[in-house]
């Protein structure tokens, strides 16, 4: 569900970028920055890398249930809500920086243009996925240099966006119970 998520997201921002600057491939590409050896990652260089920074649990009160017939309900492992931490950074090198500010401003405008994705916005959006909802994070130069230490040590150009509303979903009962009933109230005429 998180790959379909980033792959969407990476999709549209790729389609936006393809009109804007009329480019022939793809300029949006999810990776990591740097292998865990060190080593810097396959096709990142002169791109747009979206990657997940982080990823935390939204905690929402609701219980989800349905009915299973015959006076039960299916119960079933609450829907887990997870919000993800992901960072678009540019991604070139010494000469290209210009093009790096230039791209990931356009970034940062195509999400705030659409920072809503559902499936009437988007047709194509996983079927799992009801929507994914970004918004723009505020990190203090502390918290920068942190995550950047964690990602690779050297920052580039980025934004970081909080994506709220990924749902796991495991769809599957784990109990029926009996539903309630309102006990029945005697009348004077019985």
């Amino acid at each position: 569900m998180i790959n379909a998520a980033l792959a969407h997201l990476a999709s549209q921002l790729n389609q936006s970028l393809k009109r804007e600057y009329s480019l022939a491939e793809d300029i949006v590409v999810v990776s990591n920055i740097v292998e865990p050896n060190g080593s810097v990652a396959p096709n990142v260089s002169n791109k747009l890398v979206m990657l997940v920074a982080n990823i935390e649990k939204d905690t929402v009160p609701q219980h989800q249930s349905s009915q299973a017939g015959s006076g039960r309900i299916a119960v079933g492992a609450q829907p887990l809500f997870l919000n993800l931490y992901v960072m678009v950074a540019a991604n070139f090198n010494g000469t290209s920086y210009p093009e790096a500010l230039k791209l990931i401003s356009s970034a940062i405008s195509f999400f705030q243009r659409q920072a809503v994705f559902d499936h009437q916005s988007t047709p194509d959006l996983d079927p799992r996925i009801e929507r994914l909802i970004l918004d723009l994070e505020n990190l203090k130069i502390q918290d920068l240099n942190n995550v950047w230490g964690l990602l690779s040590g050297k920052y580039l150009p980025s934004v970081l966006y909080k994506v709220r509303m990924i749902t796991i979903d495991s769809a599957m009962a784990v109990d029926q119970v009996p539903t309630l009933r309102a006990p029945r109230v005697a009348t004077h005429q019985e």
